[in-house]
């Protein structure tokens, strides 16, 4: 739900053995999603360097620690982190072709799929896509 937390989302994403999920209203339609790369990118440690052209020296600070990174974003919500416009979807009666097309143009693992009123139906993964193909090649020969 987009009112969940980066903690609730990263529990979800361990026990479902995931790197993803879509992001949805209370009436299930499509309003985000979100990765494991998402969370990444969010938590790197990074280090303000500030340069002293008089002295033609450079500073560096440290933004934190891991540990105080993760206690200030834990409790944000996921929409703060969660990639809410542009989303690539699939709709529930589309052919694989679609789906693995779009995978491979936008290098995504993921894509949500959606039915005719935009409710989040389920998501394909490429490796959804590997096993049909993997099932339908063994099934030829």
């Amino acid at each position: 739900m987009k009112n969940d937390t980066i903690k609730h989302l990263l529990n979800t994403l361990v026990d479902n053995k995931i790197g993803g999920a879509p992001i949805v209203d209370s009436e299930g339609k499509l309003v985000g999603m979100i990765s494991d790369g998402d969370v990444l990118r969010s938590i790197q440690l990074k280090d303000t360097v500030i340069y002293d052209y008089f002295s033609l020296m450079a500073y560096t600070f440290e933004k934190g620690n891991l540990e105080n990174v993760l206690t200030a974003i834990k409790d944000q919500p996921l929409k703060k982190i969660a990639k809410k416009r542009g989303i690539v979807t699939v709709k529930e009666n589309d052919e694989i072709e679609t789906a693995l097309k779009l995978l491979g143009k936008h290098h995504f693992k993921k894509i949500p799929v959606i039915d005719d009123n935009h409710k989040v139906v389920g998501v394909i993964s490429r490796g959804d896509i590997i096993r049909t193909i993997q099932k339908n090649i063994i099934e030829i020969l």
